[in-house]
């Protein structure tokens, strides 16, 4: 999927909600279990039911691998259902890979060729012959992990460093995340790059934004870790969005009963309800 194709459906569904797809057999409805698969036939419900709301479904992989090969066959199920019956929506593979070179070039072939995803989430840490196999795939795009929601960012993610290799020390220290995304940029088809940066540090979307003003954002923690979307939106939102605002646990497990579908509609409901009103208090700016 190209980036154009979507902020058409940005535009057309008045949203940049994605719905994080993190089964857990604990937690889904009960009467679920009895079934052959029942994390995919759990999947399926949700997309089923809030399909026309979301632009965007990101199945986190763990939560399949745990299983073994039948959480493998779920996850395939689930991709090939999205695909299938909505191509239109963008598809994230949550597995932040990252290795050397060749290693990194089979994890894309895994998740572009075989699973036919629109992305993946990549970590940085190993540098650019680790992300740039993944940025070498037409039309697929990379999902750098670039400022994260959890408690643990702050061990490396805002330290200090004092510029790069060949740069003078004088040159300043900016935090890590800063380096991370200025450097990301100079790397070949840096145009297939996304970034994550998460909801619970809003107040670093402005900073963010002077050093990646076009890129799109992928924004976990709106919801149960606490981040606020008009916060977000307010300092992160660019002409074309920009964000794709995730919610996992708040959509799909508002419910544990028969109704479960019906109740993770409903709060993906009221979450595309209140973009829309932020995408028409802003509609000047961004044309939606």
């Amino acid at each position: 999927m190209t980036t154009t194709e979507l902020i058409d459906q940005i535009k057309i569904k008045k949203s940049f909600l994605c719905v994080g797809l993190d089964v857990d057999l604990n937690k889904i409805p009960p009467h679920l279990l009895a079934l052959e698969d029942p994390i995919f036939e759990f999947n399926k419900a949700i997309i089923d039911a809030t399909h026309d709301l979301a632009v965007a479904y990101k199945p986190n992989t763990a939560f399949f691998e745990a299983y073994g090969i039948k959480g493998w066959i779920s996850l395939q199920k689930t991709i090939n259902y999205i695909n299938e019956k909505h191509p239109e929506i963008f598809t994230i593979a949550d597995a932040k890979r990252g290795d050397i070179g060749n290693t990194s070039s089979m994890y894309a072939k895994a998740f572009f060729e075989d699973l036919n995803f629109d992305s993946v989430t990549v970590a940085p840490y190993m540098g650019k012959d680790s992300v740039e196999p993944f940025l070498a795939f037409e039309n697929k795009h990379t999902i750098l992990l670039a400022l994260t929601s959890n408690e643990g960012a702050f061990d490396f993610q805002t330290l200090h460093v004092s510029g790069t290799r060949g740069e003078a020390e004088q040159s300043g220290a900016k935090e890590l995340y800063k380096q991370v995304l200025e450097t990301s940029k100079i790397w070949k088809n840096s145009e297939n790059l996304m970034y994550v940066v998460g909801a619970t540090k809003a107040e670093y979307f402005a900073d963010i934004r002077k050093i990646v003003p076009d890129s799109f954002l992928l924004v976990p923690g709106v919801g149960a870790q606490g981040g606020s979307l008009q916060e977000v939106c307010k300092y992160g939102m660019n002409a074309n969005v920009g964000l794709l605002i995730n919610s996992s646990r708040a959509i799909i497990y508002a419910s544990k009963g028969r109704d479960f579908a019906e109740k993770s509609r409903e709060e993906a409901l009221k979450m595309q309800q209140e973009m829309e009103e932020i995408l028409y208090k802003t509609q000047k700016q961004i044309g939606i």
